[in-house]
């Protein structure tokens, strides 16, 4: 909403979807909410080329979220970097608008999803992790 309580007619911003994710990341119960301090959170309008190849992705628009990263319960190893999850503002935006589920909802599917590769949960715990944390 703009400030005069009209519809924005502008896309969200990087800045306004990493706040909707910090928020669904808030409302994660503990024992999940204990193990987030070290991932690190990136916003990008798409996924780079070189993820998309090894990922063997044709479209930008087809990645909406990444988690990168040695899951909870693995030992760490030299060299490791800090688990990251990325999540690609385009497609993202693309997605809202196609499918019409609210953004904020949106951002949450897909930040739980791609936490719950930090935590090697399966889809079904996912899909229960993300019916406590919706907004």
């Amino acid at each position: 909403m703009s400030s005069n309580g009209q519809p924005s007619r502008f896309a969200p911003t990087t800045q306004e979807i990493e706040t909707l994710a910090l928020e669904a990341l808030g409302r994660l119960p503990a024992p999940f909410s204990e193990y987030l301090a070290n991932v690190i959170l990136f916003v990008e309008e798409f996924a780079d080329a070189d993820i998309l190849k090894d990922m063997e992705i044709d479209d930008p628009f087809g990645l909406t979220g990444l988690y990168t990263g040695r899951p909870v319960g693995h030992e760490a190893q030299t060299g490791d970097t800090p688990p990251t999850v990325h999540l690609f503002r385009r497609p993202l935006l693309d997605e809202w608008v196609e499918t019409g589920v609210p953004l904020d909802a949106l951002i949450t599917h897909v930040v739980v999803h791609e936490i719950g590769h930090h935590f090697g949960l399966s889809d079904i715990d996912m899909h229960v992790l993300e019916d406590m944390v919706s907004p």
